[in-house]
C-alpha cells in the first residue's frame, strides 16, 4: 500500500498483558485490492508463541474526507516483536492467508 501510513504502540499493563493501539491513514478498502478481500487483520510475531491474530481493523472515513482511517485497540498476553497487516477473506482465522499490506521494520 504505497499511500498507507500508520503507527502502532504497545505497552505492558498491570495485568502483564500488552495493550496495543494501532492507527492507520490512507488504507484503501480491501475490496479494491488486485485480489479482492473483505477485511484487514493485524498480526504480531511473538518471541516464543509464533504468529498471533490480534483482530480485525475498524475502518471509517470522515464525511468530507478522502482519507480512509483504520484503527484497532486490543490486548494480548504475548509479547509482540513485530506487527503486520494482511488483507483477508474473513477475520477469525488462525494463520495469515492473504497479502501483507503493511509491516513494521
Amino acid at each position: 500500500m504505497p499511500a498507507a501510513e500508520g503507527s502502532v504502540k504497545y505497552k505492558k499493563d498491570k495485568n502483564d498483558n500488552y495493550a496495543i493501539n494501532l492507527s492507520i491513514k490512507h488504507l484503501s478498502a480491501p475490496d479494491r485490492l488486485v485480489e479482492s478481500r473483505n477485511t484487514y487483520v493485524l498480526w504480531t510475531n511473538t518471541e516464543n508463541n509464533g504468529i498471533k491474530n490480534l483482530g480485525q481493523l475498524k475502518s471509517s472515513s470522515a464525511l468530507f474526507s478522502k482519507a480512509l482511517k483504520s484503527e484497532l485497540k486490543t490486548a494480548t498476553p504475548f509479547e509482540p516483536k513485530s506487527f503486520f497487516i494482511t488483507a483477508e477473506k474473513k477475520a477469525d482465522i488462525s494463520y495469515p492467508d492473504g497479502q501483507v499490506v503493511l509491516k513494521t521494520k
